[in-house]
């Protein structure tokens, strides 16, 4: 019986059911066969043979070696499966998985061709380094760690696809090296997916019976694992054979139940989905250890945080490919980077970061020429829109990560790191992990963690965007106050216009990747050059071509403006909402640009409504009433109406 979403039971279609239970039976019948045949009596007798306890002492040193080579072999394997492109990845991923499809006996026999005396390399390993593999305990490692690792390095693999970028590009960008983000964020990120294919390389390890005999030979004490000692008593004495059996059985089930599914992809990367919770419960501390040498501790009177603003860094920066633009910016300056989705906003702060093959920026930050360093070495600190704090790390941890990768000791640094929330407004919840903070508390960890690793080039992807109303006004707020200190220039990616004109000394419009704007918030708000901006800035624009007395429509249509263009010229016309008159019937007088339409939809902003009114005569326009007025015209959905503009009230903007 299945039970549906609305809790009902139903049955299943017997056509499924009747496989389905008749596949359950025969995978059960042999294991049923093991628990009937077995001698219960003299279970402890056959188990505690010598030849049985130096056999299971044998496998469980074969086992752990192998998944120690396993690991150190196995997970850079994954790794880089996962993580690199290059050519013949495909061919590497058929060699990985080739040892769970090879017949073990073949698989022994390649081993012999390979590492054996007269093999490929084993002459070579006997002759400079005296290792002989077959018929040695060393060859019966070999051996499992050939059938085994395959099951590490592809449980391993799918977690790290699973595991998004952002989380060690991050990492990055608070100056930690690819090795110390590896070890630091990425393993610790991805342990369930590494515990699931190390427990099962262990009991594949343990389990192994056809190389081994094959490669290395069945030598009492030497190379006779387990397997070969259950495969020796079923010619002498089948009821220990059956003892033995039921032994490694119970073993690979405690494996398999200990996972509880986590082999079939059912575990998820810790840190991986967008949902937070918020709790009253602290979280463990954890710090990883350090990779540079410690710096010395700071005179009394000077900190790191005094420190981080000492030095300012201006800005300059040519992009080229996708992104086409220059940008020079001044020690202090906040720039806002605003574009329709496909601008190249994120491009433009990845290629900053030099993190993406799109588009490649030459940057000086101040007196420096970074365009040739990674990541790691370029002072150029990225907050992704949702934070990307690292889960398995505390809220002072997180914070105290760029300068623990930077070298500094770890007491310094958590100082520091408790400075930085506590201007945050977040000191109290420095030991809780990001999965029981907020969603505004965590943005003000993930920006107090990018201000305490002291960049010389700040990058807020989108900061407050996934934040409501009130914690946004908030946590703006407190941006803007600590922005007004940093000595360095930051660029803020954003669709809100009040973050662009409170925030922002500049906004930076950008079009299919190149600058169409770059101006102060007042005059790009006074003369937008772009449609998208307009809207999203709350006004009417129209793009067309002046014509003598105003503006020829793309869309259709013509509206009059008081000011003149030369014609031809390519152009938008602006309108605020709040200068569209609305009618019921067509009205007389002044007005040069009347139109009739339908009114669309009607949604409240602050104390007035906007009115969405379609017409055939011109594009969408948007007219902003008081509620009374909206009551008097009677606008509803569906309503006609008449809406005017005068040609006084149409800026004209040259394209």
């Amino acid at each position: 019986m299945t039970r549906s979403r609305s809790g009902t039971r139903r049955r299943p279609p017997v056509a499924l059911a009747l496989p389905a239970l008749l596949a359950i039976a025969f995978l059960l019948m042999p294991l049923l066969g093991i628990l009937a045949r077995t001698s219960w009596g003299e279970l402890g007798t056959h188990l505690t043979g010598p030849d049985v306890t130096e056999a299971l002492r044998l496998s469980l040193l074969v086992s752990f070696w192998a998944l120690g080579l396993s690991l150190l072999l196995g997970v850079p394997l994954a790794w880089l499966l996962a993580r690199v492109d290059f050519p013949g990845k495909s061919l590497v991923r058929s060699l990985v998985l080739l040892p769970m499809v090879l017949p073990p006996t073949v698989g022994g026999v390649a081993l012999l061709l390979g590492f054996g005396r007269r093999g490929l390399l084993g002459p070579w390993l006997e002759g400079t380094f005296g290792i002989t593999l077959p018929f040695h305990t060393s060859g019966a490692i070999v051996a499992a760690t050939f059938v085994a690792m395959p099951f590490l390095v592809i449980s391993l693999e799918g977690a790290l696809g699973g595991l998004r970028p952002r989380y060690e590009e991050t990492a990055a960008s608070l100056g930690a090296s690819p090795v110390r983000v590896f070890f630091t964020v990425t393993l610790p990120m991805v342990a369930p997916g590494l515990a699931a294919g190390a427990a099962l390389t262990w009991a594949r390890a343990l389990g192994e019976f056809g190389a081994t005999i094959t490669f290395a030979g069945n030598l009492p004490g030497t190379t006779q694992t387990l397997p070969l000692q259950v495969y020796l008593l079923l010619q002498d004495s089948p009821e220990a054979a059956t003892s033995v059996s039921l032994l490694l059985l119970a073993i690979a089930m405690a494996v398999l139940i200990a996972l509880r599914g986590r082999w079939t992809g059912g575990a998820s990367v810790r840190g991986a989905g967008p949902s937070r919770a918020v709790s009253d419960t602290p979280a463990p501390d954890a710090d990883p250890a350090p990779t540079a040498p410690e710096h010395s501790a700071p005179p009394a009177d000077e900190d790191l945080n005094s420190r981080a603003f000492k030095e300012s860094w201006s800005l300059d920066a040519d992009v080229t490919g996708f992104n086409e633009l220059t940008l020079h910016a001044e020690p202090g300056t906040t720039i806002a980077v605003v574009g329709e989705n496909g601008a190249g906003k994120t491009t433009l702060l990845r290629a900053l970061l030099g993190l993406t093959d799109r588009a490649h920026a030459t940057l000086h930050l101040g007196d420096l020429d970074v365009t040739a360093l990674p990541p790691h070495k370029r002072g150029v600190a990225w907050v992704p829109q949702d934070g990307a704090l690292f889960p398995h790390l505390s809220a002072l941890t997180n914070t105290a990560y760029g300068l623990r990768a930077q070298g500094f000791a770890r007491r310094e640094a958590r100082v520091a790191a408790q400075q930085w929330l506590d201007r945050l407004g977040v000191g109290h919840l420095a030991h809780r992990k990001p999965a029981q903070l907020s969603g505004g508390q965590a943005q003000r960890v993930a920006l107090a963690r990018a201000l305490a690793a002291k960049p010389r080039l700040l990058l807020l992807d989108e900061p407050l965007a996934a934040l409501d109303q009130t914690t946004r006004a908030h946590v703006r707020h407190t941006l803007r106050t600590h922005l007004a200190g940093f000595t360095g220039v930051c660029l803020i990616v954003t669709h809100d216009p009040v973050e662009a004109v409170s925030l922002a000394d500049r906004v930076l419009v950008l079009d299919a990747g190149r600058t169409l704007q770059d101006a102060p918030p007042a005059e790009v708000t006074r003369n937008p050059r772009s449609p998208w901006v307009a809207r999203m800035l709350g006004r009417n624009a129209w793009p067309g071509r002046a014509d003598g007395d105003g503006l020829a429509l793309n869309d259709g249509g013509h509206i009059v403006a008081a000011e003149q263009l030369p014609s031809e010229t390519r152009a938008l016309a602006i309108i605020a909402p709040e200068s569209v008159a609305l009618h019921r019937t067509r009205p007389d007088g002044s007005p040069r640009n009347v139109w009739s339409g339908t009114v669309r939809e009607v949604t409240a902003s602050g104390s007035r409504l906007r009115v969405l009114i379609g017409s055939a005569e011109c594009p969408d326009l948007i007219a902003e009433v008081t509620p009374d007025a909206a009551a008097e015209l009677g606008l509803v959905e569906g309503a006609a109406v008449w809406s005017s503009v005068k040609a006084t009230e149409v800026t004209l903007v040259s394209l």
